[in-house]
């Protein structure tokens, strides 16, 4: 039995790197307050809110940013709309892969929709363990009326799917629904870059991911990547990475 004189003392509260995280970031969450057509999140592994814009907050209703925290997409959004934005976030707090330049189409509680531009990193403690994700949806604005986004989604998903295939200019364009001009011009309004751009550029993510989280031979990651052969590959990557694929795995084992 404890004595008067040396009350037991209260266990220490736990860890929370995330918070650490959070709190470090300080005013830069902050002006995520000021961009009206950016949503910002923070979630921990299992998705619930650990930070959020006013932005948000107010697309789903909400008084204060509050009123969001400790809860996950599943209890904020519709069904199945929930379902999916959590399941996401679950993988990407359980691989680490990220989610980049993903078009997908957001329904609010209040029956608003729109389509947004989404990117989710894992964020990752001191000693490198995943311990939440932050993320960004971008409202992407067609220049006129019409469903050609739905097209431009399916296509993008395909793209993501599948970095391995053929996709020509022109064939992504007619799964659009688009000509090529247009379609390249939808592409470089969303993104900055030009259709053929876009296509490597989720040709060489993938191909980072796979010699970031893996030991596959080179030639491997080069075929499934969309490359019929590894110097066509090892060329096409270090003139966007500046590194060879061989160099860049070497680069990350001394990270």
């Amino acid at each position: 039995m404890p004595s008067a004189h040396h009350p037991r003392r209260a266990p220490a509260p736990a860890p929370d790197p995330l918070g650490e995280a959070l709190f470090a970031a300080g005013f830069a969450l902050e002006l995520f307050d000021a961009l009206p057509d950016v949503v910002f999140f923070a979630k921990d592994v299992e998705g619930r809110y650990r930070a959020v814009n006013e932005t948000l907050a107010r697309r789903l209703g909400r008084r204060t940013k509050g009123d969001l925290l400790g809860r996950t997409t599943r209890d904020l959004f519709p069904a199945p709309l929930g379902e999916r934005y959590l399941a996401q976030d679950l993988a990407v707090c359980r691989t680490g892969r990220p989610v980049e330049d993903l078009l997908e189409l957001h329904l609010y509680p209040d029956g608003h929709e729109g389509w947004c531009v989404t990117t989710k990193v894992a964020l990752r403690g001191a000693d490198g363990a995943i311990v939440g994700l932050a993320g960004t949806s971008r409202d992407v604005r067609p220049p006129d009326p019409g469903s050609e986004l739905e097209g431009l989604a399916e296509v993008l998903r395909l793209l993501h799917e599948k970095p391995g295939g053929p996709h020509r200019v022109e064939e992504l364009a007619r799964r659009a629904g688009l000509s090529p001009d247009r379609f390249s011009r939808r592409v470089r309004a969303l993104f900055g870059l030009s259709a053929s751009q876009l296509v490597i550029k989720v040709r060489v993510d993938a191909a980072r991911r796979m010699l970031r989280e893996g030991d596959a031979p080179i030639a491997r990651v080069a075929l499934a990547c969309g490359y019929c052969d590894q110097s066509a590959f090892t060329r096409q990557f270090k003139a966007v990475t500046g590194l060879t694929p061989a160099q860049y795995r070497s680069v990350l084992t001394t990270l």
